[in-house]
């Protein structure tokens, strides 16, 4: 017999960080900044190796993980790139270096101090089995304060889909809402790394919205579809880990990807005469 005690939180975390993702794809695949997605997830890896290293573990290594994500994620947004004569694609891969280079640098330290890193390589990968109703609401929560950002900041953003520069131009405090938009990008990743895993995170905040891009113009349509394929992967990525007994993760980003696949399969057959 199914137990709902425990599956029903995790059949609730794959809904929450699928679809939560999914609307996070919309934006950042919209604005060809999907490397954000790489750049903030390994800050926030960063931060919870050290905090490992530093004797924190399980939930509490959320703490030092949102720190190095939110960090981030400040620096982006406040980095002019006109100012620094460098594109925020360029940005992002010099804080990514710098990142990464923490965290496996933090990752060589635990043989030496002689301490498991079982917890961070559980942050790596990701498990849905380990999710819990604390970590679901954890993930609700930052899943309405975008739903809420989105809605209050819409105009804002979709001018700075356009052009963030455009939209400075025209009046629009695009710095700000620019920087909200990224440290909540930060704090949703964060959340969902336990279910997703720090190293495919990255995919799941592009596959859905390519998906919907396949076969919808504008963007409230992209939107409602996004949340649709990436609740589906992560849901049916949770199925079909647990009848194959395979990492929740990789099976919700593969899952995600036969979408995209799918997606581009049916567009093409749309358009023939």
């Amino acid at each position: 017999m199914l137990d709902l005690t425990f599956w029903a939180p995790v059949m609730a975390g794959g809904v929450l960080a699928g679809g939560s993702s999914g609307l996070l794809s919309v934006y950042i695949v919209g604005m060809r900044i999907p490397f954000l997605g790489v750049c903030v997830a390994h800050a926030a890896l960063a931060g919870a190796v050290f905090g490992s290293v530093a004797g924190l573990d399980g939930s509490m290594l959320l703490i030092p993980a949102l720190g190095g994500a939110a960090v981030t994620a400040l620096s982006l947004g406040l980095a002019d790139p006109r100012k620094l004569n460098m594109d925020a694609n360029v940005i992002m891969g010099l804080l990514f270096s710098i990142t990464m280079g923490l965290a496996f640098v933090g990752i060589g330290l635990f043989p030496v101090l002689g301490r498991s890193d079982n917890d961070v390589r559980s942050l790596l990968w990701g498990s849905l089995l380990y999710c819990r109703w604390s970590d679901v609401w954890l993930m609700l929560g930052a899943s309405l304060a975008l739903g809420l950002f989105v809605l209050a900041f819409g105009k804002e953003m979709r001018a700075i889909l356009f052009s963030r520069a455009d939209a400075q131009a025209a009046g629009i405090r695009a710095t700000g809402v620019w920087t909200g938009f990224l440290i909540l990008t930060a704090v949703l990743m964060t959340v969902n790394f336990q279910t997703v895993g720090g190293l495919m995170i990255y995919s799941l905040i592009t596959n859905p919205a390519a998906a919907a891009f396949q076969l919808v113009k504008g963007n409230g349509r992209a939107i409602i579809l996004a949340i649709f394929f990436g609740a589906v992967s992560g849901l049916g990525g949770f199925l079909l880990s647990a009848v194959t007994d395979l990492p929740s993760g990789a099976v919700i980003v593969l899952l995600s990807a036969m979408l995209v696949g799918a997606a581009a399969v049916v567009r093409a057959l749309l358009r023939r005469p």
